[in-house]
């Protein structure tokens, strides 16, 4: 975003709202994806997608009118829908039982690493080499990573290796307990996926608007240079927070550990309100990537412990989608609050107080208990 505004000139308010566009997008999608890839595949899906984000990229890089911006945006969107979240915990969710939670969170480390290679590597590339190779660059590493991977390894159930979750041995004497099976319908009437969904919508909001903007808000006070490493730093800790979730989150009430990392996030964005120094954005952001690292991951594992693995694909894609078309807000909201006050200070303190909501809600409600009268 920083890129665009600074090559095209366009208002940051107007770019927030492409990416706004493009996640809102994704959201739409989410509702079919976790579908698709229990129906074809990850071996279908993450291919085509691939090729469509690497396309946004690309357009990205040649973009030059508001037009444009968006066109590359919602195509970037439609193919970042299908490699998110959705995708990968669905593929899982067939494979992993008593360590489900080890498993997403081990998954979910993919997107700590990337997060501390990317944003030095785009703008090493952008300052010497300019912002439409550099996109062009990006675009060619994703496909040629993410295709063969898809198409040679991935797989849809242990059974085509003959094995059960968790890499046991398939036995045919030995009879396996058979999980509920839900409906989009059936699991939209309880409340813990509601709370769920909304808390960490409400969550996510916050978060990805604070990381559209975490660039534009470091550099005029750490430079380029330093705004690079804070944003490494800050990926490097939510790398940290991941395999520290891969290690414990089967064993932890997750509810209440994704309640304690909203209420870390609301403290930690009212210390940049308030003391937007470098010492404190440093700090700040390095803690700010563990609440990162909770927040995404917690999410599927919570859905998934919750409603089994069955339904794993329906259920999480409805509450993808709900939990999408909040979080498609937050560059937005950033941007247009940017705008109207001048500065961060206000937004990070409305993001805040949404955070401290999120972890009340998603306090609020237990597990789901199967209704036979609905047919379970």
């Amino acid at each position: 975003m920083h890129a665009i505004h600074t090559r095209t000139g366009l208002p940051v308010g107007l770019i927030s709202s492409a990416v706004t566009a493009a996640y809102l997008l994704g959201a739409v999608a989410q509702l079919w994806i976790g579908g698709a890839v229990v129906r074809f595949g990850p071996g279908v899906v993450v291919p085509l997608a691939a090729l469509a984000m690497a396309a946004g990229i690309v357009g990205l890089g040649a973009a030059s009118t508001a037009g444009q911006v968006y066109a590359a945006f919602l195509v970037w969107g439609a193919g970042w829908a299908c490699l998110s979240t959705t995708t990968i915990t669905t593929t899982l969710a067939p494979w992993f039982e008593r360590h489900q939670g080890r498993a997403v969170s081990t998954a979910l480390l993919g997107a700590s690493v990337g997060g501390m290679m990317g944003p030095p590597a785009l703008l090493f590339g952008i300052a010497h080499i300019g912002f439409p190779r550099t996109m062009l660059a990006a675009g060619c590493v994703l496909v040629s990573v993410a295709v063969p991977i898809a198409l040679l390894i991935l797989r849809r159930r242990p059974a085509e290796m003959g094995l059960l979750p968790d890499g046991v041995a398939a036995r045919a004497d030995v009879p396996r307990p058979r999980d509920v099976v839900w409906t989009r319908g059936q699991a939209l009437r309880t409340p813990a996926l509601w709370t769920v969904m909304v808390a960490f919508g409400i969550g996510l909001l916050v978060q990805i608007g604070f990381l559209t903007h975490h660039v534009r808000l470091l550099v005029p006070v750490l430079g380029a240079g330093g705004a690079s490493l804070t944003v490494m730093v800050t990926a490097a800790t939510a790398l940290l927070g991941r395999v520290a979730l891969a290690r414990f989150s089967d064993r932890l009430p997750v509810r209440a550990l994704a309640c304690g990392m909203l209420l870390l996030a609301a403290a930690l964005l009212v210390t940049v309100a308030v003391w937007p120094t470098a010492a404190v954005l440093v700090v700040v952001s390095a803690l700010y990537g563990i609440t990162v690292a909770h927040v995404t991951t917690l999410f599927p594992i919570i859905v998934r412990r919750e409603f089994g693995a069955a339904s794993f694909g329906i259920v999480f894609g409805v509450a993808a989608a709900g939990v999408q078309v909040m979080s498609s807000l937050g560059p937005g909201f950033y941007g247009v609050l940017y705008d109207r006050f001048g500065g961060y200070a206000a937004p990070q303190l409305i993001a805040a107080a949404l955070d401290v909501v999120a972890a009340a809600l998603v306090a609020s409600a237990g597990r789901p208990s199967p209704h036979h009268s609905d047919g379970y």
